[in-house]
């Protein structure tokens, strides 16, 4: 394999990976789950976690905001979507007794938590002081 070739191999590998990396900066949220959690977490500088579960009347009330942030903030924030009943090791890690709860991460740090469904404002207004 000539240098040229294995250059060109090793840019491709490249961006394979990075397509398939759990970044996501793209206005869309992201679900995540327990085996992905950290390196979603310490891939994007900014981080809002919904953490959820599908019964939770509130959790599915919080929904549509979460999606429209997502957009709002898209290139700025990465929203991620846990689900609590399926990813019982990063609830328990991070003590969701509640839900839905919403972390805030910022370089892979936890720097503020929301519980309850909120109002779009109030996540805005807990969300700026990171930016």
């Amino acid at each position: 394999m000539d240098e040229l070739e294995y250059i060109r191999l090793k840019k491709m590998r490249e961006m394979m990976a990075r397509s398939n990396s759990p970044t996501n900066v793209s206005g869309t949220p992201t679900t995540i789950s327990d085996g992905m959690f950290d390196d979603f977490v310490k891939q994007n500088p900014l981080v809002v976690v919904d953490c959820w579960a599908e019964w939770c009347g509130p959790c599915r009330m919080i929904a549509p905001v979460i999606e429209q942030l997502a957009k709002d903030f898209a290139g700025k924030v990465a929203f991620g979507k846990l689900n609590v009943d399926q990813n019982p090791a990063t609830a328990a890690r991070f003590r969701i007794i509640s839900i839905p709860t919403l972390l805030i991460m910022k370089n892979g740090a936890l720097v503020d938590t929301i519980v309850s469904a909120v109002p779009r404002d109030y996540i805005v207004s807990r969300l700026k002081p990171f930016l």
